[in-house]
């Protein structure tokens, strides 16, 4: 909601101060100009980027306009439902969780989980259940997955930073190619000349527009939302770790709560009251 207001003020205040100075906005609209900035900048995309990467930057934008899902409510349900497993296991061990984790998608336990965290959690406890890595390399073990996911959560956001940064030469080259078509027109009427002059200027104005006023902004809200989905599954991280170093399951969900980003980090009554169900 905020990305799209902030696109509008961007527009709006653009538009409107080019009105204010008595501008003609049908001067600004030169199809020309765009598809020479815009098809060239998806053609860069689609050379410098795999089909993965290009799959990450259309989940992007719905993140930029849809939000992260990583408020205090997500939070809060997702401590709920480890604390479920912490007790479950804390009660007959890490062992009565085997059925559970070997069939995820059928267990109450984690039927209803996002199944990125759910692979997360499932796939450490499986390998807690082995016996043989200790608290430590789990959470070594963790912290490596954690850092993998965040390499890969950076690269569209890298991409579109790439082609965000190139808008601006794309549009001189808008221009250049304006300025070639009003050099041929020279020796005809003035308004004409104009009309060339004032298109092939209007190139490098869509270039740093759309560079610095939408989709620049747009990739910094993609690498904050990243930042976002990694903070959640370091608070994971630390509920496990505690609780598989042997701390009982509030105590390891306190550890959690005191990892989560102070905007959205729930208070110690707010937890407490979620896991215990009152």
């Amino acid at each position: 909601m905020f990305a799209i207001v902030g696109i509008l003020v961007v527009f709006g205040a653009v538009v409107g101060g080019y009105l204010m100075e008595h501008g003609n906005l049908k001067v600004l609209v030169q199809p020309a100009e765009l598809l020479i900035i815009g098809g060239a900048a998806a053609g860069t995309i689609l050379i410098a980027n795999p089909p993965a990467i290009l799959k990450g930057i259309v989940a992007g934008f719905k993140v930029v306009f849809g939000g992260s899902g990583f408020g205090k409510d997500r939070y809060v349900e997702t401590m709920k439902q480890i604390y479920a497993v912490m007790q479950k296991a804390r009660k007959g061990g890490l062992t009565e969780l085997e059925n559970d984790i070997e069939n995820p998608a059928k267990s109450p336990l984690f039927a209803k989980w996002d199944h990125h965290v759910r692979d997360f959690v499932c796939d450490t406890l499986r390998m807690a259940m082995t016996g043989g890595p200790s608290p430590f390399d789990l959470d070594q073990m963790m912290e490596l997955d954690m850092e993998v996911h965040e390499h890969y959560a950076q690269l569209p956001v890298k991409a579109l930073n790439t082609v965000a940064d190139s808008l601006p030469g794309l549009g001189i080259v808008a221009a250049v190619l304006g300025v070639v078509i009003t050099m041929g027109a020279l020796g005809g009427p003035p308004e004409e000349i104009g009309h060339k002059v004032a298109a092939a200027l209007v190139g490098t104005f869509l270039g740093i527009l759309l560079c610095y006023g939408l989709l620049g902004p747009m990739a910094s809200k993609m690498g904050k939302a990243a930042e976002e989905e990694h903070h959640f599954y370091h608070a994971v991280r630390v509920a496990l770790s505690s609780f598989l170093k042997g701390n009982p399951p509030p105590v390891a969900l306190e550890f959690a709560r005191r990892a989560v980003p102070g905007p959205v980090r729930p208070s110690f009554h707010e937890l407490e009251k979620a896991y215990r169900g009152k």
